[in-house]
């Protein structure tokens, strides 16, 4: 199923995804507000804080004008001051979705998903598509009802936050982590909101056996439509770092190509991921450290790259300074699991993993 023999192990590599979620979730949420935090502003906060190259959680801000426009939980994310993870959507997601495989099995049905979101997750830590399909199902609707009535959401970046699980548990079986990740998505989401889930699931499972972070990206290529905005966004990326193209100059490029879309967007946020892990090449730091830089939805793409990048090194690999700040433990809003531990969150998922029919 994975790298065995030189690299590290299945327990190993799966607990490193969650560690690398959280860990990358933390880097980003300070600065998770597109259209105020763009690159150059997120590069010169650490310029002005001398934390370029960043290399380690956000430093504190240093100036007034900076600390005025974070997220207002940025005291719990900086370095020196993280005891234990911050509460964030992000990771609630990953728990729901191991909670929702320990309950119903892979064969769950979209019904079920929502069904667990009313039972386990208060209204309001949902947000956009979550949140439009999430007061569809208490009015009674059903999907894929859910994720068209009145939902302005539908391709914004929902559905693939949720879709870690599905790779956690499918190592080395992208085609069935993004059927997973599929029938989770449409709940809430439609066209390139849903590939964008397929795709993280895919790539999170690719990363099991996948030589490399290239060949991964190739691997979950293949089960999105080749035509779809997000497949050619993705591939675009590749192309200009085939090119020896500057980090900085690829997302510029992108950023034109995909104007108009906001920073929420499943499409631009996928451009700034692709970006981070390319360019990152397999350094668990270098990579969180690029695709929180690249701005837009940072705590969400810091969290999905985190994760890639946690399965390629294992938790082992992944530098203390990331890890121990976080006291292996999980705040969470979902019922039930606040307090729990990131250790046994990855035992649960080794589990499901390795007993999965």
């Amino acid at each position: 199923m994975s790298n065995q023999g030189t690299g590290p192990d299945l327990a190993d590599r799966i607990h490193g995804g969650w560690l690398g979620r959280i860990a990358g979730n933390m880097l980003g949420k300070p600065v998770e507000q597109g259209e105020v935090w763009t690159r150059e502003r997120i590069d010169g906060y650490l310029r002005r804080a001398a934390a370029l190259p960043l290399t380690d959680y956000l430093p504190e801000p240093a100036d007034a004008a900076d600390g005025a426009v974070l997220r207002p939980e940025w005291r719990q994310c900086v370095r020196g001051r993280i005891h234990g993870s911050c509460r964030d959507d992000d990771v609630d997601y990953a728990v729901l979705g191991l909670h929702l495989l320990e309950t119903h099995g892979f064969g769950f049905s979209t019904e079920q998903v929502g069904d667990l979101w009313l039972l386990r997750l208060p209204y309001l830590q949902t947000f956009t598509a979550e949140r439009a399909a999430y007061r569809n199902l208490a009015n009674g609707l059903k999907p894929p009802l859910t994720a068209t009535y009145d939902n302005p959401y539908q391709e914004w970046i929902g559905a693939l936050i949720r879709a870690d699980v599905y790779g956690w548990t499918c190592p080395g079986d992208p085609c069935r982590a993004a059927s997973l990740a599929r029938r989770d998505a449409v709940l809430s989401h439609t066209g390139n909101g849903v590939y964008g889930a397929m795709f993280a699931a895919a790539l999170i499972s690719a990363a099991f056996t996948a030589p490399d972070v290239r060949e991964a990206l190739e691997t979950a290529l293949a089960v999105v439509p080749a035509s779809s905005r997000l497949a050619r966004t993705v591939r675009r990326v590749v192309s200009l770092h085939e090119t020896r193209l500057p980090w900085e100059e690829t997302l510029a490029t992108l950023s034109a190509e995909t104007a108009g879309l906001g920073w929420i967007h499943t499409v631009p946020n996928a451009a700034v991921l692709t970006a981070g892990l390319l360019y990152g090449d397999g350094d668990f730091t270098r990579t969180i450290a690029l695709t929180v830089r690249g701005g837009l939805d940072t705590d969400s793409n810091g969290a999905t790259a985190g994760s890639v990048a946690g399965v390629l090194t294992g938790a082992a690999a992944v530098p203390a300074r990331w890890t121990d700040p976080l006291e292996d433990t999980v705040r969470s809003a979902v019922f039930g699991f606040d307090g729990v531990r990131i250790s046994a969150l990855a035992e649960r998922t080794l589990r499901l993993a390795t007993t999965a029919p």
